[in-house]
């Protein structure tokens, strides 16, 4: 089943000085969501913003929040950003040695759990988790840093992906992140995709309306 198509704003794109007017402006363009990259410098090299952050950004908007925690051993965080009331807490499945029972501790604190694959990881990987994950995302770009080239080969992973949560019967969102523009935006589309994470496309634009409308009019 396809789902709603969705545009989630990447705030690694924003001018972080300028936060709260920032995302006034998104949520005006008409961005659903607010995709929020927690990196360790660990899991990924670079490291982003935390918890202190977001609990501002959880002050000034009521935009549900989309947070990815790219970070090691996810599990020892899902309390703190469960805390800040999220829409879905995302973790990457190479980075916990028991991925259900992160998913299991995200459902335990009433979110939705996603779970995230780098553009390396095969389908058979993560399709003992499909049927609990909320959400797939996958990593259209090698994760740590914005601004990257979309990487083609993810498509045939979004196309096995959405057919088994279709056989499955599950309404899983399947999230995009990377590269993603009014281009590549209709390819991930065609493959099963409804979810696209963008920042640099979004932020970058002269006209953020237009550049979120262009992600949702495929």
């Amino acid at each position: 089943m396809i789902l709603d198509i969705l545009v989630s704003a990447s705030l690694l794109g924003c001018d972080l000085a300028n936060l709260e007017n920032e995302i006034d402006d998104i949520k005006r363009a008409g961005a659903d969501w607010l995709h929020c990259d927690v990196m360790d410098g660990a899991f990924v090299d670079n490291i982003s913003f935390g918890q202190p952050v977001l609990k501002c950004v959880m002050r000034i908007t009521d935009e549900p929040l989309d947070v990815h925690l790219m970070i090691q051993d996810p599990i020892r965080y899902i309390d703190t950003y469960a805390d800040l009331g999220p829409e879905i807490i995302t973790f990457h499945l190479e980075a916990a040695d028991d991925p259900q029972a992160v998913i299991d501790k995200i459902h335990s604190r009433g979110i939705k759990a996603g779970i995230s694959i780098k553009p390396e990881t095969t389908v058979a990987e993560v399709k003992p988790y499909l049927k609990s994950a909320d959400l797939v995302l996958v990593m259209t770009v090698n994760p740590g840093f914005g601004g990257q080239v979309f990487l083609p080969q993810t498509l045939d992973k979004i196309s096995e992906i959405r057919y088994i949560v279709d056989t499955l019967e599950r309404d899983t969102y399947i999230e995009v992140d990377g590269g993603i523009n009014a281009k590549t935006v209709k390819l991930c589309r065609q493959a099963g995709a409804n979810v696209f994470v963008s920042g640099s496309y979004i932020f970058g634009a002269d006209d953020r309306t237009a550049a979120v409308g262009s992600l949702k009019q495929i």
